[in-house]
């Protein structure tokens, strides 16, 4: 039976890869994606989501929940440019929705509509999983599993040195997040980085006469040109993805119990990942943290999941 999942996201080059993973594997069934203002206002954000999901036309639409919040309340705009963040290059065209609802009541909503059987994979800040624990109580005992996308433990930050990017958009949700009593799961940089995909990605890609394979190449060749004219690199991170693959094949994530805070003032360290790991730990355990990963096996399950995608959505209709 395929694992309900709701996509918290802000999309951004590494979402839009989730959301395709996500939309057509048929291990997953996706109600919900969810948009939060992160690596792009929420405005922007919200519709991203709506354009990737008219483009792909999966044969089951999920429920959308848009972002309600100031395009200006975000610490971080557009990181990586425009055609990175925006997925400008896409072109994607966007039907604005008639009777848009919030976010965190769309999750309330399907959260209650099948308690504890629902994964939320958070993949940017934790403003809308805030609210909704918020809006609703009870709702951090009735969901299944909260995967987060987020955070450091023995690592540098990437926004900043001590904070992860995510986790620094918005700290005081994720202390709130981390401090709850829900079922958390939490992939942090220490895993994430060590996947990345290569440019050689593109010879294993779907051709561009499918949908799937239009798109990545459209979205994925700006990301592959910043990381190598900021950071120097020959290859991109998927931080995102690989949390995704973390509730596809948990199996390939080796999860260690923690206890954990967020930092949430201070003109350094605002927006860490502090986690008690002292000899005689003060603090009682409160979140699974991912500690290793089998690497290899989650880019080929990743690599997998997008030819697979490829073949559900279909091929690209001619003008």
């Amino acid at each position: 039976m395929p694992k309900k999942i709701i996509l918290d996201v802000d999309p951004g080059v590494d979402d839009a890869l989730a959301i395709i993973l996500a939309l057509f594997h048929p291990e997953m069934e996706v109600v919900a994606i969810t948009s939060v203002g992160g690596n792009v206002p929420p405005t922007i954000a919200s519709r991203n989501v709506s354009g990737l999901l008219g483009f792909l036309d999966p044969d089951r639409w999920p429920r959308v929940g848009v972002a309600n919040l100031p395009d200006d309340g975000l610490p971080v705009e557009g990181r990586y440019g425009p055609s990175v963040d925006y997925l400008e290059a896409a072109c994607l065209r966007v039907a604005g929705l008639r009777s848009p609802h919030p976010a965190e009541k769309v999750i309330c909503e399907e959260v209650r509509a099948a308690p504890g059987q629902v994964t939320i994979v958070a993949l940017g800040p934790l403003t809308n999983i805030s609210r909704a624990f918020h809006r609703d109580p009870e709702l951090p005992s009735l969901v299944g599993q909260l995967l987060i996308s987020g955070g450091t433990v023995t690592v540098g930050g990437n926004i900043t040195p001590a904070a992860e990017f995510n986790v620094f958009c918005d700290p005081k949700a994720a202390r709130h997040i981390f401090r709850s009593p829900a079922n958390k799961f939490l992939v942090p940089l220490d895993v994430t980085n060590k996947a990345v995909l290569t440019f050689d990605l593109f010879h294993e890609l779907p051709s561009d006469s499918s949908k799937v394979g239009w798109i990545l190449r459209a979205i994925l060749p700006p990301a592959f040109l910043t990381y190598h004219q900021r950071f120097g690199l020959e290859a991109i991170h998927v931080h995102d993805s690989v949390t995704l693959m973390a509730a596809l094949i948990p199996e390939a994530f080796e999860f260690k119990e923690l206890a954990g805070d967020v930092e949430v003032a201070g003109e350094l360290c605002c927006g860490a990942t502090v986690f008690d790991r002292r000899r005689v730990p003060a603090w009682t355990p409160n979140i699974h943290v991912a500690r290793r990963m089998r690497t290899r096996k989650v880019i080929e399950e990743l690599i997998a999941g997008l030819k697979l995608a490829a073949q559900r959505a279909g091929l690209m209709e001619l003008p």
